[in-house]
């Protein structure tokens, strides 16, 4: 596990994004999804993802692209998503290597609640 939280916050992992992965705690907001969902590609935990990853455009598996180092997330803006919400939209870009070259996926992602809980929807 690691020390830091991988998701950009300057929190101990524990203290962030790690009761959301045990499942000991859910988002509140779609942003605070977004981060612990980009946390969990870097940690390539699958179950997390899936789990948070709205039913109806839910991949039968998840796959992560060998080789691929995430390296850091910035928020670009959102819309919505707070506690208030029942949809919203992050934009942000994260940031990896692979092959040696630095690389960025850019994306605007809507979230909507499911049974009470945000979930990943689909990019724009």
């Amino acid at each position: 596990m690691p020390a830091l939280c991988p998701c950009g916050q300057d929190l101990p992992y524990a203290a962030c994004c790690g009761p959301l992965h045990r499942g000991d705690a859910t988002a509140s907001t779609a942003e605070q999804l977004m981060r612990s969902r980009y946390a969990a590609f870097v940690m390539h935990d699958a179950p997390y993802l899936q789990q948070t990853w709205s039913l109806t455009t839910r991949p039968a598996r998840i796959d992560f692209p060998p080789g691929r180092e995430w390296t850091g997330l910035e928020i670009v803006g959102a819309t919505g998503g707070s506690a208030f919400h029942t949809e919203g939209t992050v934009e942000f870009r994260a940031h990896y290597i692979e092959a040696g070259k630095p690389g960025v996926q850019h994306e605007n992602s809507t979230f909507t609640r499911e049974g009470g809980r945000w979930v990943y929807v689909t990019a724009l």
